[in-house]
């Protein structure tokens, strides 16, 4: 008798904590500002390699006549005939030869979707 007065409280409670969630109009979220958020994050992640590609970070190399090339010859010059390690031409070859880890695809999906959701907020 009590595990049976126990499941029926609970299950009331249940109950009443739907019956409220359901009433809520602001508590779920619409279908379209989901979908933006995703869409963001999923848009920041493809883009990057894209934008490298464009700028002349290829798998191959530096590509000639490109912006990279044009930041590689500055840094090179800045830094008396070689290009640090760890600069940001450096770091930028490093990702448009190897393509972006695990970690650093969380991070942009994050970002992404964290700057859709802002955005979102004003539609």
């Amino acid at each position: 008798m009590v595990a049976s007065a126990f499941t029926s409280s609970a299950v009331t409670r249940v109950a009443k904590v739907a019956r409220v969630a359901s009433s809520c109009a602001t508590c779920v979220l619409p279908l379209a500002r989901i979908a933006t958020v995703v869409i963001g994050g999923v848009v920041a992640v493809g883009a990057v390699p894209m934008v490298l590609s464009a700028m002349g970070f290829t798998a191959t190399g530096i590509a000639s006549s490109s912006i990279a090339a044009k930041m590689m010859s500055a840094a090179a010059i800045a830094n008396g005939g070689g290009v640090a390690p760890g600069s940001l031409v450096a770091t930028l070859q490093s990702l448009g030869a190897t393509g972006l880890s695990g970690l650093t695809k969380f991070i942009l999906g994050s970002t992404g979707s964290a700057i859709a959701a802002g955005i979102a907020r004003f539609y």
